[in-house]
Formats: structure tokens, sequence, C-alpha cells
């Protein structure tokens, strides 16, 4: 079984995707079946080797397709040719002419049917190719979400141990002038009681009683 390969194409990857699809197209293959020997060449699947040559690597090679195409038909052409040659001389002009009206008839109708199936097939390839890489996409953007998500709610939960932090600094803030300014009352007080007591003086009268003195 083939490898399934994740990383990015190479230079040579594309280059061994070019070479086999055009001798595929120049031999009158299908380039299905090119991107199944590709796959099996490089280790990837025949869906991402169509994907890849539609959506990147084809639009290098629009002149050597157009040259594979036309050594295509000029091969075929030969084919029929050479198969319709030898009954010639057996058959009158009349059934010379119908013979091969019938034959590129036939063979026009056969080609437009191979073509139709090879882009239907390529068609379901991409499908598939880009369904998987939806998927993926999809996949990543759930966990950026929910990764996103965590991250609110983390941030949210800070956000409130810095409002309580805060508001406790304010509460022992506000203690703490509250405080000073109790304790620079007492000092006050202190001093004034002190001052007082100094100012204070008495003496005895005659009668032996205590007389204060201003």
């Amino acid at each position: 079984m083939t490898a399934v390969r994740q990383d990015a194409w190479s230079a040579e990857d594309d280059l061994i995707l070019a070479d086999v699809t055009l001798r595929h197209i120049r031999e009158g293959s299908t380039q299905l079946a090119a991107f199944e020997e590709v796959g099996e060449k490089i280790g990837r699947t025949s869906a991402a080797c169509g994907f890849r040559w539609n959506s990147f690597v084809r639009k290098k090679y629009d002149e050597a397709i157009g040259i594979a195409k036309a050594q295509r038909q000029k091969r075929s052409y030969s084919r029929r040719h050479a198969a319709v040659q030898p009954q010639v001389a057996a058959l009158s002009v009349t059934e010379t002419d119908e013979l091969m009206y019938r034959t590129e008839g036939f063979s026009e109708e056969t080609l437009s049917i191979d073509a139709v199936i090879r882009f239907l097939r390529q068609w379901k390839g991409m499908v598939q190719e880009n369904s998987r890489q939806l998927k993926l996409i999809e996949k990543e953007l759930r966990e950026k979400e929910e990764e996103l998500n965590e991250l609110r709610f983390e941030n949210d939960r800070l956000s409130k141990q810095v409002s309580e932090v805060q508001t406790d600094y304010r509460v022992v803030n506000d203690d703490y002038k509250a405080l000073i300014q109790i304790m620079d009352r007492a000092r006050r007080l202190a001093f004034l009681s002190e001052e007082d007591e100094e100012k204070t003086r008495f003496k005895m009268d005659a009668n032996g009683n205590l007389e204060r003195i201003e």
C-alpha cells in the first residue's frame, strides 16, 4: 500500500507529475492512469496528484500539453489509417468512403466518451481532495475556536482577580489613611494635654487651700 505523504510538493514532484502526465496524453491514455502512476512513484494519492495537476502544474505546461495532444491525434490517425489501408484494395470507392465515414465517426464518438469519462474521474478526484481539505480546515477552525474560548475564559478569570485585588487595595489604603489620621489626632491631643499640664500652676492661700495660678 502506498504511504500517503502530507508534506509540501517539491519541484521534483511537480516535474515527475508533468513528465508522466504528458506521456500519458501523448500515448492516448487517461490522466487518471497518469495520476495513479505518479502517486505510486512519489507516495501520494491519485486524487492529490490530480488536484496538484489541475490547480498548479498544468498552467506551466499549456504549450507542452498542446504538442502532446497533437502527437496523440497523429498517432491515432496513423493507427486508424494502418488498420483501414489493407482493406482498401478489396473495396470499391463507395465502400471505402462509407467505411472511412463509419470508422472516423466511431472513433470520434469513442474519444468523446473517453474524454467525458476522464473529465468525470478527474472531477471526482478533485471533489474528494477538496472535501478532504475542507474537513481539515473545519477541524482546525474548531480547534482555534475552542482555544479562543479557553483564552476568553482565562481572561475573564484574571480580570475578576485584578478587580478584586484593586478593591482590596482601595479598602486597605482607606483603612491605612484612617489609621494615620487617628494616630495624628492622638498625637495632637497628647501634645495639648502635656502643654496644659505644664502651664497649670497652683499655690496655697492663707486658709490652706490650693489656688490655681494662671
